[in-house]
C-alpha cells in the first residue's frame, strides 16, 4: 500500500503539472482562473473572477489590468454585467476605447504631449490628434501585468514602466489592487514609486450601463456629481486652465439629473473634468463621495468614492456602433458612460491645477470605490 501511494502521488502531481497547476501553491478556491487567450508572442493571458456571497462578481484580466465584467443583481435579483467588456483577448488586441482598463502613466490628455520638468522638455507619444491621451499608444492598458498577490478578497497586479516608455522619465513601479467586499463594493487601490521625477495620474476606464442592456443606452440613467466647478475645454478637449462654477449651466449635476434630458440640451455630450467638492460626504477611510449613477428601470445604483480631486464624466460620445459585444449587440453612441476619478487633465502644463508630479522617495497612493446598491 505504501508503494502504491507513492506512485499515485507522483502520478497525480505530474498530471497537475501537465494541466499547468502550481502544485506547491495551488490556486485558491474562491477565485475562478481561466485562460483569456494568447498574445502574439505566445504568452498566455488569464481572467480572474472574484465572487462574494451577495451574487456579485468581478472579472479582471492581467492584460491591461482590465475589468471585463461586473455582475450585480437588480431590484428583482436578476444579475447582469453592467460594464462593457469581452470574454477573450482578441477584441482588446484589435483595440477598444479603453474598456475597463487601468490607465497610465497619465490618465486623460496632455496638450501636444509636451511638458517641462526640472528644466528639461519632454515629448510624449501623441495618439489623440495632436495630443497625448491615456498614456500614449502603448499605455498601461496595452501591456501584460503580473499577478503579484492575492487573497480571498483581492487581486493585486504590478507593472514596471521603464524609463523612456512613451517618452516619460524614470522607472515607475506601479501596483493596483482590486478588492471585492461583502458590501458589494469594488475597491481599487493604486500605488507607485519612481527613481526620477515624472507625472503620474492613474485611473480605471470602466464603461457603465447599469441596465446591462447596451442597446438601451444611458438615457434612463440619472447622474449626480458632487462638484461645484468644472474645467472648460477647447476644441481639442484640453482644459483652458480655467475653473468655472457649474451653477446655472448644463454642467450642474449637484442634484440628480436625467442624462437623457441633458444630452438633448447638450447634443455634443460630455467629456469634461469636474472639480470635486472637498467638503462633501466622506466614508470611514476618508474617501469622499464623488458621484451617484442610477438606472431607473433596473433599480441598480452606483456610488463612486475616491481620494482624487476630480472626476471625468464621459458620455460615450465617440461610440458609433462599429464595436459589438460578444452577443453581437452594437455599442452605439451614448451606449455607456465613464466616471474616471483623476487629477485634472494637462496638469503638468497648468501650475494652478493640483500637481501630478511624483518625485523619488515619495509614494503615489490613490483609492477609488465602485459601490453598488439597489433602489426600489
Amino acid at each position: 500500500m505504501r508503494k502504491f501511494y507513492k506512485i499515485s502521488h507522483y502520478v497525480i502531481m505530474g498530471f497537475l503539472a501537465y494541466l499547468g497547476v502550481n502544485c506547491t501553491n495551488p490556486a485558491p478556491t474562491f477565485m475562478n482562473k481561466s485562460s483569456f487567450g494568447f498574445l502574439q508572442n505566445g504568452q498566455e493571458v488569464y481572467r480572474y473572477t472574484l465572487n462574494n456571497s451577495n451574487g456579485m462578481s468581478v472579472s479582471i484580466t492581467d492584460f491591461g489590468a482590465t475589468i471585463v465584467a461586473i455582475e450585480v443583481p437588480d431590484r428583482d435579483g436578476a444579475t447582469k454585467n453592467v460594464v462593457l467588456g469581452y470574454d477573450h483577448i482578441q477584441p482588446y488586441l484589435d483595440g477598444t476605447p479603453y474598456f475597463g482598463s487601468t490607465i497610465g502613466r497619465y490618465a486623460n490628455r496632455i496638450r501636444e504631449g509636451r511638458f517641462e520638468l526640472d528644466g528639461e522638455s519632454y515629448q510624449l507619444s501623441v495618439n489623440d490628434g495632436d495630443h497625448h491621451l491615456h498614456g500614449g499608444s502603448e499605455g498601461f492598458d496595452n501591456v501584460l501585468w503580473t499577478l503579484r498577490d492575492y487573497s480571498n478578497e483581492y487581486l493585486e497586479f504590478s507593472y514596471l514602466s521603464a524609463d523612456g516608455e512613451m517618452g516619460y522619465p524614470g522607472n515607475l513601479d506601479v501596483r493596483v489592487r482590486f478588492s471585492l467586499t461583502q458590501e458589494n463594493e469594488l475597491r481599487m487601490d493604486y500605488w507607485a514609486q519612481t527613481d526620477a521625477s515624472t507625472p503620474v495620474n492613474l485611473t480605471n476606464h470602466a464603461y457603465f450601463n447599469l441596465s446591462g442592456e447596451v442597446e438601451q443606452g444611458i438615457f434612463n440613467h440619472q447622474l449626480q456629481l458632487m462638484a461645484s466647478a468644472y474645467t472648460p475645454v477647447d476644441e481639442g478637449l484640453i482644459p483652458t486652465g480655467e475653473i468655472t462654477e457649474v451653477e446655472q449651466t448644463l454642467f450642474d449635476f449637484r442634484t440628480e439629473q436625467s442624462i437623457g434630458e441633458r444630452l438633448q440640451a447638450q447634443p455634443s455630450g460630455y467629456d469634461h473634468n469636474f472639480v470635486l467638492d472637498s467638503d462633501g460626504l466622506k466614508n470611514q477611510d476618508g474617501l469622499h463621495l464623488a458621484a451617484k449613477l442610477t438606472d431607473l428601470l433596473s433599480g441598480r445604483q452606483l456610488e463612486v468614492w475616491t481620494t482624487e480631486p476630480g472626476i471625468q464624466f464621459y458620455s460615450g460620445n465617440f461610440l458609433d456602433g462599429t464595436l459589438k459585444l460578444g452577443d453581437s449587440k452594437p455599442i452605439s453612441k451614448h451606449g455607456a458612460l465613464c466616471l474616471e476619478t483623476q487629477h485634472f487633465p494637462n496638469s503638468p502644463n497648468e501650475p494652478a491645477f493640483p500637481s501630478t508630479i511624483l518625485h523619488p522617495g515619495e509614494e503615489f497612493r490613490s483609492s477609488t470605490i465602485y459601490g453598488f446598491k439597489v433602489v426600489l
